[in-house]
């Protein structure tokens, strides 16, 4: 089913977000995480594409097998890194014929070792080119997402290009978009707002982190311009050497996050799980505790 359908039904989604794993022993992590979510009976899930496609074969293998033998309906990532136009519609052409009718368009990140996005011969250099593409081949067939950044894009300096960046997004066909992490709801609320003043009218669902690692937090705040609340960083600092409070820590946070955000009216939760599922599944446990995940 289309996720722009499943977001009109007016009740909030629930996702959780995946990325394709390394070896057999984080395949097998994966594996577990997805049993574990699927009991919760998400909205979507979505799986993640690596730079320059190189998680390709791995990401539409796994979006295929969730949707088809784990019965919830599942998203591709894709992204423009590495790849030219016929290639991006070969990809296209194989999640159609393999039954998924949900991407989420994105530029990516540039490749490791690399500071700047380049586009090969014959690519994209923006989203909203992806956008355009996949609307002029598929029309309505696909249910299309974006991405978007309470804080701004750490490449563009001027929020308000990088705000008018998404709303050109938005024209070209995405149906909803999804945030970058953020620990501040502050962010997401006047974000909200600022999109809705200049015409953005699609579902903006907020994508939440818990935070379970201190040191791969802060790598978050430094690489993705991620801002993290004073107490929330003297809190985690004093618990960093102590695995089991730190994720105490991170579920209460994220738990409180969530039920504010829905109590205000966000459409749904969008959960970065690191493919991982104690931390989501206690958040989870707790908004159900509080009425939050009531289905119509």
């Amino acid at each position: 089913m289309k996720i722009r359908d499943l977001l009109s039904r007016g009740c909030p989604s629930f996702s959780f977000e995946f990325f394709p794993p390394k070896s057999e022993e984080a395949g097998a992590q994966l594996e577990k995480t997805i049993a574990d979510l699927r009991e919760l009976e998400p909205t979507f899930v979505s799986v993640t594409y690596g730079a320059g496609g190189s998680t390709r074969e791995k990401t539409l293998e796994i979006v295929s097998r969730i949707k088809s033998t784990a019965g919830i309906e599942a998203m591709a990532h894709l992204t423009c890194v590495g790849s030219t136009r016929d290639e991006i519609a070969q990809t296209l052409d194989r999640l159609v014929d393999a039954g998924i009718e949900n991407v989420l368009a994105l530029r990516g990140d540039p490749p490791k070792g690399q500071t700047e996005f380049q586009a090969v011969e014959g690519g994209f250099r923006y989203a909203v080119e992806l956008v355009d593409m996949i609307r002029e081949r598929f029309g309505d067939r696909l249910s299309v997402g974006g991405a978007c950044y309470p804080e701004r894009h750490t490449e563009c300096a001027n929020p308000h290009v990088d705000l008018m960046n998404l709303k050109r997004k938005v024209d070209a066909g995405l149906d909803f978009v999804v945030t970058q992490l953020f620990f501040d709801n502050r962010r997401y609320f006047e974000f909200v707002e600022q999109a809705r003043a200049v015409g953005i009218k699609v579902p903006i669902i907020p994508g939440i982190m818990p935070v379970t690692n201190a040191a791969q937090i802060e790598r978050f705040t430094h690489t993705g311009g991620v801002t993290l609340p004073f107490q929330l960083a003297a809190d985690l600092d004093k618990r960093r050497d102590n695995p089991a409070a730190l994720l105490q820590l991170g579920v209460a946070h994220a738990s409180v996050q969530c039920g504010e955000l829905l109590m205000r009216q966000a459409p749904g939760i969008h959960f970065y799980t690191l493919n991982r599922s104690t931390a989501t599944k206690d958040i989870f446990r707790a908004l159900q505790a509080g009425g939050f995940t009531r289905r119509q």
